[in-house]
């Protein structure tokens, strides 16, 4: 089987398991995997015009292919790729939907790709969701048909939905079906929700390409970025072929390839438990993987392992090694237990060997950045209650305003307590008029932006005040790249990256958390510890750096694994009660949060039955019991 995916295999991972049914390619990041991508399309594009062919392509709409596009049409500029040979199709679009929406895939390709380079306008085929309900089933076929007649798809690139689909091709799709209208999935209109500022106005049907007609392509290939594909994932490659998880129909495909990141990968078998499939080279990460992953599946606690269950579990390489499971479990015991403290600024005069963090300086001089006015407390109250209460000089930044997560009803009660107070006041009139004339998605007026964002910010002091921090010690950053009034954000800039140097070097901290979850489904979170990975660059030649720990902390949407736990700081019962309450100041952010995600749950919730259930898990590998436990994984830089 020959492949058109020259370089994959150099540049990312890739190793043929039995467990697979799919060809794919791991890379570190999707940056990276996205620029081979777009340079097999852009060779392909080349071999078509030298033939004097039209160059036929299936495109993807959502973030994971954006990078794909940026690239493409860098290529465009700077290496005068043309696409004067292309014809390309998307692959859906929402209906009813009119084109000129900024929801619309019309506008999404437009301003990603199609105003960038030089396809001829009318080589553009992209579902119309305007067309009326009596012609929608003529012109789904005459869109097959249309496709047909420039012989089929040379390139079809795909996205993965959550529940498997691919187009909109939802759950209990035929394999031989064409492109038709839809009726999306319940957790599709969830994921699409923060596009839509609420699920309520996310359309209910789609018109899309069917499983057939993206089957019938030449060449596939699949883009799967981030911790929240990985189970779909898995069993899209793994699984058996089945239409309640259409992707799985790729694996009849004769020339397919997913290139994944490695959070999309991460349960794969081969990357979650290798020992399974090949022979390992035991770093100490992966022993202790591999042995928490023994532990779980026997029901036993660390200690109380035996060679048997190492052998019957394909880990009997560890065990010639290692020696015995004796030694083995003794050893991994230790280095869990040396991750509990409840010192997370180090303990003074205290033997800090096998300690997480230094015990000096004493007293540290530490910033919390919170992507939004509420990861703080959400993902670290406990810890950040334990480090005010021990005396650090600690400082939170929060990165973003926040403003597009507070309601139009939220906003509108503080605007007309504004005019309550002030009857003379045409800035609370205007944004009161402007909240309650507005329609669908439109973009929040500046002063409503500004409104929403003091609600914010009034929240989060509520909050610091009530662990005991001093007002003078919380900064608001406003990072440039949020602020562009809708869900879709700027790319990281020189101004994000210089507000977060200001900061860090007027500060010289000593240790510095951030939010490594980047499960978030709308994005703020990767470009904030982005932004601070950038100034980390910039600053680590500074003589301060050299004493500056970073700690990256979850939010509620994922947790660390048990063995990559490097800081886990318990929580008595008095401080998760704490920690419940900080949260509440964030009222705007409770009863009907706009970015719920797909769990129903409100954030308090959600975050006491993660730090309980982490604490469970280190009590079930024969660790002491706690009411609760919030983790940290420590970033060498």
């Amino acid at each position: 089987m020959i492949k058109e995916d020259i370089g994959f295999r150099e540049a990312g991972k890739f190793e043929e398991t039995r467990f697979e049914k799919i060809h794919n390619v791991i890379f570190e990041s999707s940056q990276e995997a996205s620029l081979m991508v777009a340079r097999e399309i852009a060779n392909l594009i080349q071999r078509k015009n030298e033939l004097n062919e039209p160059c036929v392509l299936g495109l993807a709409t959502g973030s994971s292919p954006i990078k794909v596009y940026e690239e493409l049409v860098r290529m465009h500029k700077e290496e005068r790729l043309s696409f004067a040979n292309v014809v390309t199709f998307n692959l859906d679009e929402y209906y009813p939907m009119d084109e000129n929406d900024i929801q619309s895939y019309y506008h999404f390709m437009h301003e990603h790709l199609f105003h960038h380079v030089d396809i001829h306008p009318e080589n553009i085929n992209i579902p119309n969701g305007q067309v009326s309900a009596e012609e929608l089933q003529q012109y789904c076929i005459d869109y097959e048909m249309k496709i047909k007649s420039y012989g089929g798809l040379d390139f079809q690139l795909l996205g993965i939905g959550r529940t498997g689909h691919i187009g909109f091709n939802e759950p209990g799709s035929h394999v031989n079906s064409g492109t038709r209208s839809i009726t999306l999935d319940h957790l599709t209109r969830i994921d699409a929700a923060s596009s839509f500022l609420g699920i309520d106005n996310v359309p209910r049907k789609a018109i899309t390409m069917g499983i057939g007609t993206v089957r019938n392509a030449k060449r596939i290939v699949l883009l799967g970025w981030g911790i929240s594909k990985a189970g779909i994932i898995k069993k899209t490659i793994e699984g058996e072929v089945s239409s309640q998880v259409p992707a799985t129909y790729l694996q009849e495909h004769h020339n397919t390839t997913f290139v994944l990141d490695t959070e999309a990968s991460s349960e794969l078998t081969r990357v979650k438990t290798p020992w399974l499939v090949k022979s390992c080279v035991w770093t100490d990460e992966l022993k202790l993987k591999a042995v928490a992953w023994l532990s779980e599946l026997t029901k036993k606690p660390f200690l109380k392992l035996t060679d048997k269950d190492y052998n019957d579990n394909g880990m009997s390489s560890l065990l010639t090694e290692e020696g015995t499971a004796y030694d083995l479990n003794i050893k991994m015991f230790n280095k869990m237990q040396q991750t509990i403290t409840g010192w997370p600024g180090g303990k003074p005069n205290a033997d800090d060997t096998y300690r997480p963090e230094r015990s000096t300086p004493e007293k540290k001089r530490i910033i919390i950045f919170s992507p939004h006015p509420d990861d703080d407390v959400i993902s670290m109250g406990g810890t950040f209650d334990r480090l005010v209460e021990q005396g650090h000089e600690v400082h939170v930044a929060y990165q973003t305003s926040g403003n597009i997560a507070v309601s139009n009803e939220e906003a509108l009660k503080f605007a007309e307590i504004s005019r309550a107070l002030n009857p003379d006041s045409k800035v609370s009139q205007e944004i009161i008029n402007f909240l309650k004339n507005r329609t669908g998605t439109e973009i929040d007026s500046p002063e409503v932006r500004k409104l929403k964002g003091l609600i914010r910010r009034s929240e989060s002091f509520g909050a610091t005040r009530y662990i005991g921090l001093s007002d003078s010690n919380v900064h608001f950053l406003d990072l440039p790249f949020y602020e562009t009034g809708t869900v879709k954000k700027n790319n990281l800039s020189d101004a994000d990256v210089d507000i977060m140097c200001d900061i860090i070097e007027s500060i010289k901290p000593h240790q510095i958390y951030a939010a490594g979850d980047l499960a978030d489904p709308h994005g703020t979170h990767k470009v904030c510890l982005d932004s601070l990975f950038e100034a980390l660059k910039r600053l680590k030649q500074k003589d301060f750096m050299n004493d500056c720990w970073v700690w990256l902390y979850r939010g509620a949407w994922h947790e660390w694994e048990s063995y990559q736990i490097d800081m886990a700081v318990p929580m008595s019962p008095d401080q998760v009660l704490k920690k419940r309450h900080a949260i509440f100041y964030h009222q705007s952010q409770k009863d009907g949060v706009m970015f719920q995600g797909d769990d129903s749950r409100e954030f308090w919730v959600r975050v006491e039955d993660r730090n309980r259930l982490t604490a469970e898990k280190y009590h079930s590998l024969g660790l002491a019991d706690y009411s609760a436990i919030e983790a940290f994984k420590r970033y060498h830089f």
